[in-house]
């Protein structure tokens, strides 16, 4: 299994169940190196304050040579790309994950979708879109692939969407996947963790991958070298206390 692992949530998002401690005692069991916890912008019912995100400034970026990003799971809220992580709390926090969740963005139809997925994209501040192969929110994929390797974006294989979340996933999941590899984009891999069991439980991301052979080198969690590269490449400022992860 990869050792990066790049969507989880803690009990800050109250439908969770582990802590940040939690996940640093599980990535030793994992194999996981570096991780990022991404709790739910503040515009979802039971996501955490603002503060919240601002405040991780007191994280150490190291416990036990486990390295901890400072992430959140965006909400995309209209079809001008708006996500509720802005001003203050985006410049606290190291990656940004962006989808869509229901609370904020109904479903509408799939060229409503796909335009504000775009959209988002073309914001400039967001890094990866989380589980775009959701059935709820139908997209044109090749379009958002495309788009995703315009821009600079991954789009994420998302393990929990084939087991407790996000029902009927799949067939769009390997469809998005084939897309980035012909579109010559990027994959993230994320658990979406809601308890620290999980961290780093990509099973079923890697059955899609291998079934349509995508490429090694472009699935962003094979290091976290790099991962911290794209994220560099994406202006994000070099993180010292990771140098030798």
């Amino acid at each position: 299994m990869y050792p990066v692992d790049l969507h989880m949530h803690t009990v800050a998002s109250t439908h969770a169940y582990s802590t940040l401690h939690d996940y640093v005692v599980q990535a030793k069991t994992s194999n996981i190196k570096l991780f990022a916890i991404t709790d739910h912008g503040p515009d979802m019912a039971d996501a955490p304050h603002a503060w919240h995100f601002i405040n991780m400034r007191i994280w150490p970026r190291v416990v036990d040579g486990i390295g901890i990003l400072r992430g959140i799971e965006a909400n995309i809220k209209n079809t001008r790309g708006d996500i509720d992580c802005t001003g203050p709390m985006l410049d606290a926090v190291d990656l940004v994950v962006a989808g869509f969740h229901e609370p904020v963005f109904p479903p509408q139809d799939k060229a409503t979708h796909t335009e504000a997925m775009i959209a988002a994209m073309a914001n400039g501040d967001v890094h990866i879109i989380s589980h775009p192969g959701n059935p709820k929110f139908p997209v044109d994929i090749p379009a958002i692939a495309a788009a995703a390797a315009k821009y600079d974006v991954a789009l994420e294989l998302n393990n929990s969407s084939f087991t407790t979340s996000r029902a009927g996933s799949e067939p769009n999941c390997r469809a998005i996947a084939a897309a980035v590899r012909d579109a010559g984009g990027r994959l993230a891999l994320g658990s979406d963790s809601h308890t620290a069991f999980t961290l780093g439980n990509f099973e079923h991301c890697l059955r899609i991958m291998q079934e349509v052979d995508f490429p090694q080198d472009r699935v962003l969690n094979v290091t976290p070298r790099r991962l911290l590269d794209f994220l560099e490449m994406r202006g994000r400022a070099r993180i010292e206390e990771f140098a030798n992860l």
